[in-house]
């Protein structure tokens, strides 16, 4: 009877139905969205480890883009399909948990030898439980920094990031004026892009809630929208004006890449300081500018759960065990920042990534205290459905963006 209900749930994700293959397998199937070799290279020893102490058993690494991959889990969940494990969005979290399709890790997590459930941040741990049950363990609690191409600062006579930062003259007025002197000082490139270059897409929430949370708004609490709030429709406002009035923001159907050098600014998490040796420029990390509600760092969490469709989860909640040991989070804390307390607070974690200087780190380290994650929901893939168009029309030059914000709520609210 568990199974019956676990499939129609993974189908009410969906609206479809499907059968489920009976077909064991020996191998840990595990998703992720990273495709980066030192991600992968890093993930695929800790698979090893666990095999060394587990004769027989292999942790295949499957990779689907972040763009694509709760449409194509869920796919895989409705036709019967799904991997044992994989990682989890945090505004995703809820609705997967609601549906049913998760497995409960309390009692493995506890009753690991060693394991310290309790050396794990209370808050980190907040939306991957419900109630006393945790349905996942939080790998990465990475806040959102700003990257910059310190070259192109240089060669423009612009302070960079950092230092602005350091100064106290860091906030959006001053982001918008670097980002439109970068722009005019670099023919063909744009000053600033939005998170991997996806903030009209599946990056929305990414792009607007810097913003928003420093201009003192939100996007929605306690079932009502926030969005046409005065605070929201100013911060999104200096955007839309960013991108249409100074043309200092990669635009829609423009594509740029901070990476390559095309763009002086983005948002990321450290987790792609692994893309900058191939890079060619000096670069550096700051925080995220205030506003006029001051500082309001912004984190990306993700976490590690098991699907209830596995065919092994006995195995796969010991795998998150092993993964989410105090020894093997130090080991990925060079890309993605923990939630266990021992190992933010170590000196190791301020120089964990080579690339990173311990004083950008430690940037890196007070966001994380200080931050908030994401909104979440148990309908965010209706609350995201709904909303898309909506924000579709909000990213064309002759858009009113007070009327575009009102027509998100009124897409939004019945589903909140």
């Amino acid at each position: 009877m568990t199974m019956i209900r676990t499939k129609l749930t993974a189908a009410a994700l969906l609206g479809a139905s499907f059968l489920v293959s009976p077909a064991m397998a020996q191998e840990l199937r595990f998703t992720v969205w990273t495709g980066n070799d030192a991600h992968l290279n890093m993930l695929n020893s800790i698979g090893k480890s666990f095999q060394e102490s587990n004769p027989g058993v292999t942790v295949k690494f499957e990779t689907i883009p972040a763009g694509d991959y709760i449409q194509k889990l869920t796919f895989q969940l409705a036709g019967g399909t799904p991997p044992d494990l994989g990682w989890m969005f945090e505004n995703s979290m809820p609705a997967f948990v609601e549906a049913g399709v998760l497995e409960e890790l309390t009692d493995v997590l506890e009753n690991t030898d060693g394991y310290d459930l309790a050396d794990f941040s209370a808050p980190a741990m907040e939306l991957w439980k419900q109630g006393d049950a945790i349905y996942g363990v939080p790998f990465s609690t990475s806040p959102f920094m700003v990257f910059y191409n310190k070259d192109m600062f240089d060669a423009a006579g612009v302070e960079d990031p950092l230092t602005l930062a350091n100064k106290g003259e860091w906030d959006m007025d001053k982001f918008r004026e670097v980002s439109a002197a970068l722009t005019q000082a670099n023919d063909g490139k744009w000053g600033f892009e939005f998170k991997d270059g996806q903030g009209y897409d599946s990056r929305i929430m990414h792009a607007i809630m810097p913003p928003i949370r420093v201009y003192g708004g939100n996007a929605f609490d306690a079932g009502e929208c926030g969005f046409d709030n005065p605070e929201a429709v100013a911060a999104v406002t200096q955007l839309h004006e960013m991108v249409f009035k100074d043309r200092s923001i990669v635009p829609p159907g423009e594509q740029g890449d901070f990476f390559s050098g095309s763009s002086a600014m983005t948002i990321n998490q450290i987790s792609r300081a692994s893309k900058m040796p191939d890079a060619g420029f000096n670069w550096g990390i700051a925080p995220l500018p205030t506003g006029p509600a001051g500082a309001s760092p912004v984190i990306g969490q993700a976490g590690l759960v098991v699907f209830s469709q596995s065919k092994n989860p006995q195995l796969a909640k010991e795998f998150i065990a092993h993964m989410t040991n105090a020894e093997n989070v130090a080991v990925m804390a060079q890309f993605f920042p923990p939630a266990r307390v021992s190992v933010l607070d170590s000196e190791a974690f301020i120089n964990a990534n080579a690339l990173i200087p311990s004083e950008q780190m430690a940037n890196v380290k007070a966001a994380i205290s200080e931050g908030r994650v994401l909104p979440s929901h148990v309908r965010t893939p209706q609350i995201e459905a709904a909303m898309k168009p909506r924000f579709d029309a909000l990213w064309k030059e002759d858009a009113n963006v007070e009327d575009a914000l009102k027509a998100v709520c009124a897409a939004i609210q019945s589903q909140l």
